[in-house]
């Protein structure tokens, strides 16, 4: 670096463009500066951080984020619970199915799985029968392996005392693919999956558990409007 600068100092006085040369110097004392900065020997070189700051391990699949606890829905079969204290009501057995990837929008799957929250095993397969839609088939076949598996795994006596506590169509795995037109024109195509998962819940269904319908909703509607007064009035 010392002999580089003094090469380019004379180069400045020898040098018919200045100009040139005066940026040629600059440069090297920066450069000269940055050498000194990364010697080993500079005072004020930083600290490399330690290696034990550093978070070299992989983050394990149970170490996931599962905040609404829709990525591990079949792990909560295995889930124990704590012992009961004498006298305390026994807690209903619960059995957690899910289908994924069905290639079905979930805009439409959401219509089916809203119907069968809050019914009966019995009464739930019943209403699937009539309804002649892909998405019906798949609720049912959902539905009739999570009595089976209440049966078989969860020592449910009777596969009819079951009801439906949970329901949800969740969107799955979205991909494109092209059309290919005439005259050499294309257009895209959205081919969309979904997921289904449903909680069987042992016991009767409660009562006022099915969600409001249209009529319920007009109802409460009129209601409130009963019910309002008029802000500085008599």
């Amino acid at each position: 670096a010392a002999s580089l600068t003094r090469g380019l100092q004379r180069l400045v006085l020898s040098s018919p463009n200045v100009a040139v040369a005066t940026r040629l110097q600059g440069t090297a004392v920066i450069n000269r500066t940055a050498a000194v900065w990364l010697s080993p020997g500079c005072l004020f070189t930083r600290q490399q951080p330690s290696a034990c700051c550093l978070h070299t391990t992989v983050p394990s699949a149970r170490a996931e984020r599962d905040e609404d606890g829709k990525r591990h829905w079949e792990g909560q079969n295995r889930r124990v619970l704590p012992p009961q204290a004498p006298g305390e009501p026994r807690n209903p057995a619960s059995v957690w199915v899910s289908r994924r990837n069905f290639k079905y929008s979930h805009h439409k799957l959401w219509y089916i799985a809203t119907m069968v929250r809050g019914m009966s095993i019995d009464e739930a397969l019943a209403q699937l029968s009539a309804i002649p839609k892909k998405g019906a088939r798949l609720v049912e076949e959902v539905l009739l392996e999570g009595q089976e598996m209440a049966v078989k795994e969860c020592n449910v006596e009777y596969k009819s005392n079951l009801w439906v506590a949970e329901s949800i169509a969740a969107k799955g795995r979205h991909t494109k693919a092209i059309r290919y037109h005439g005259r050499g024109h294309f257009g895209i195509m959205h081919c969309g999956y979904c997921h289904y998962l449903v909680r069987l819940e042992e016991g009767p269904p409660p009562p006022g558990r099915r969600d409001p319908t249209g009529f319920d909703k007009a109802k409460e509607y009129m209601d409130r409007l009963k019910m309002r007064t008029i802000q500085h009035g008599l």
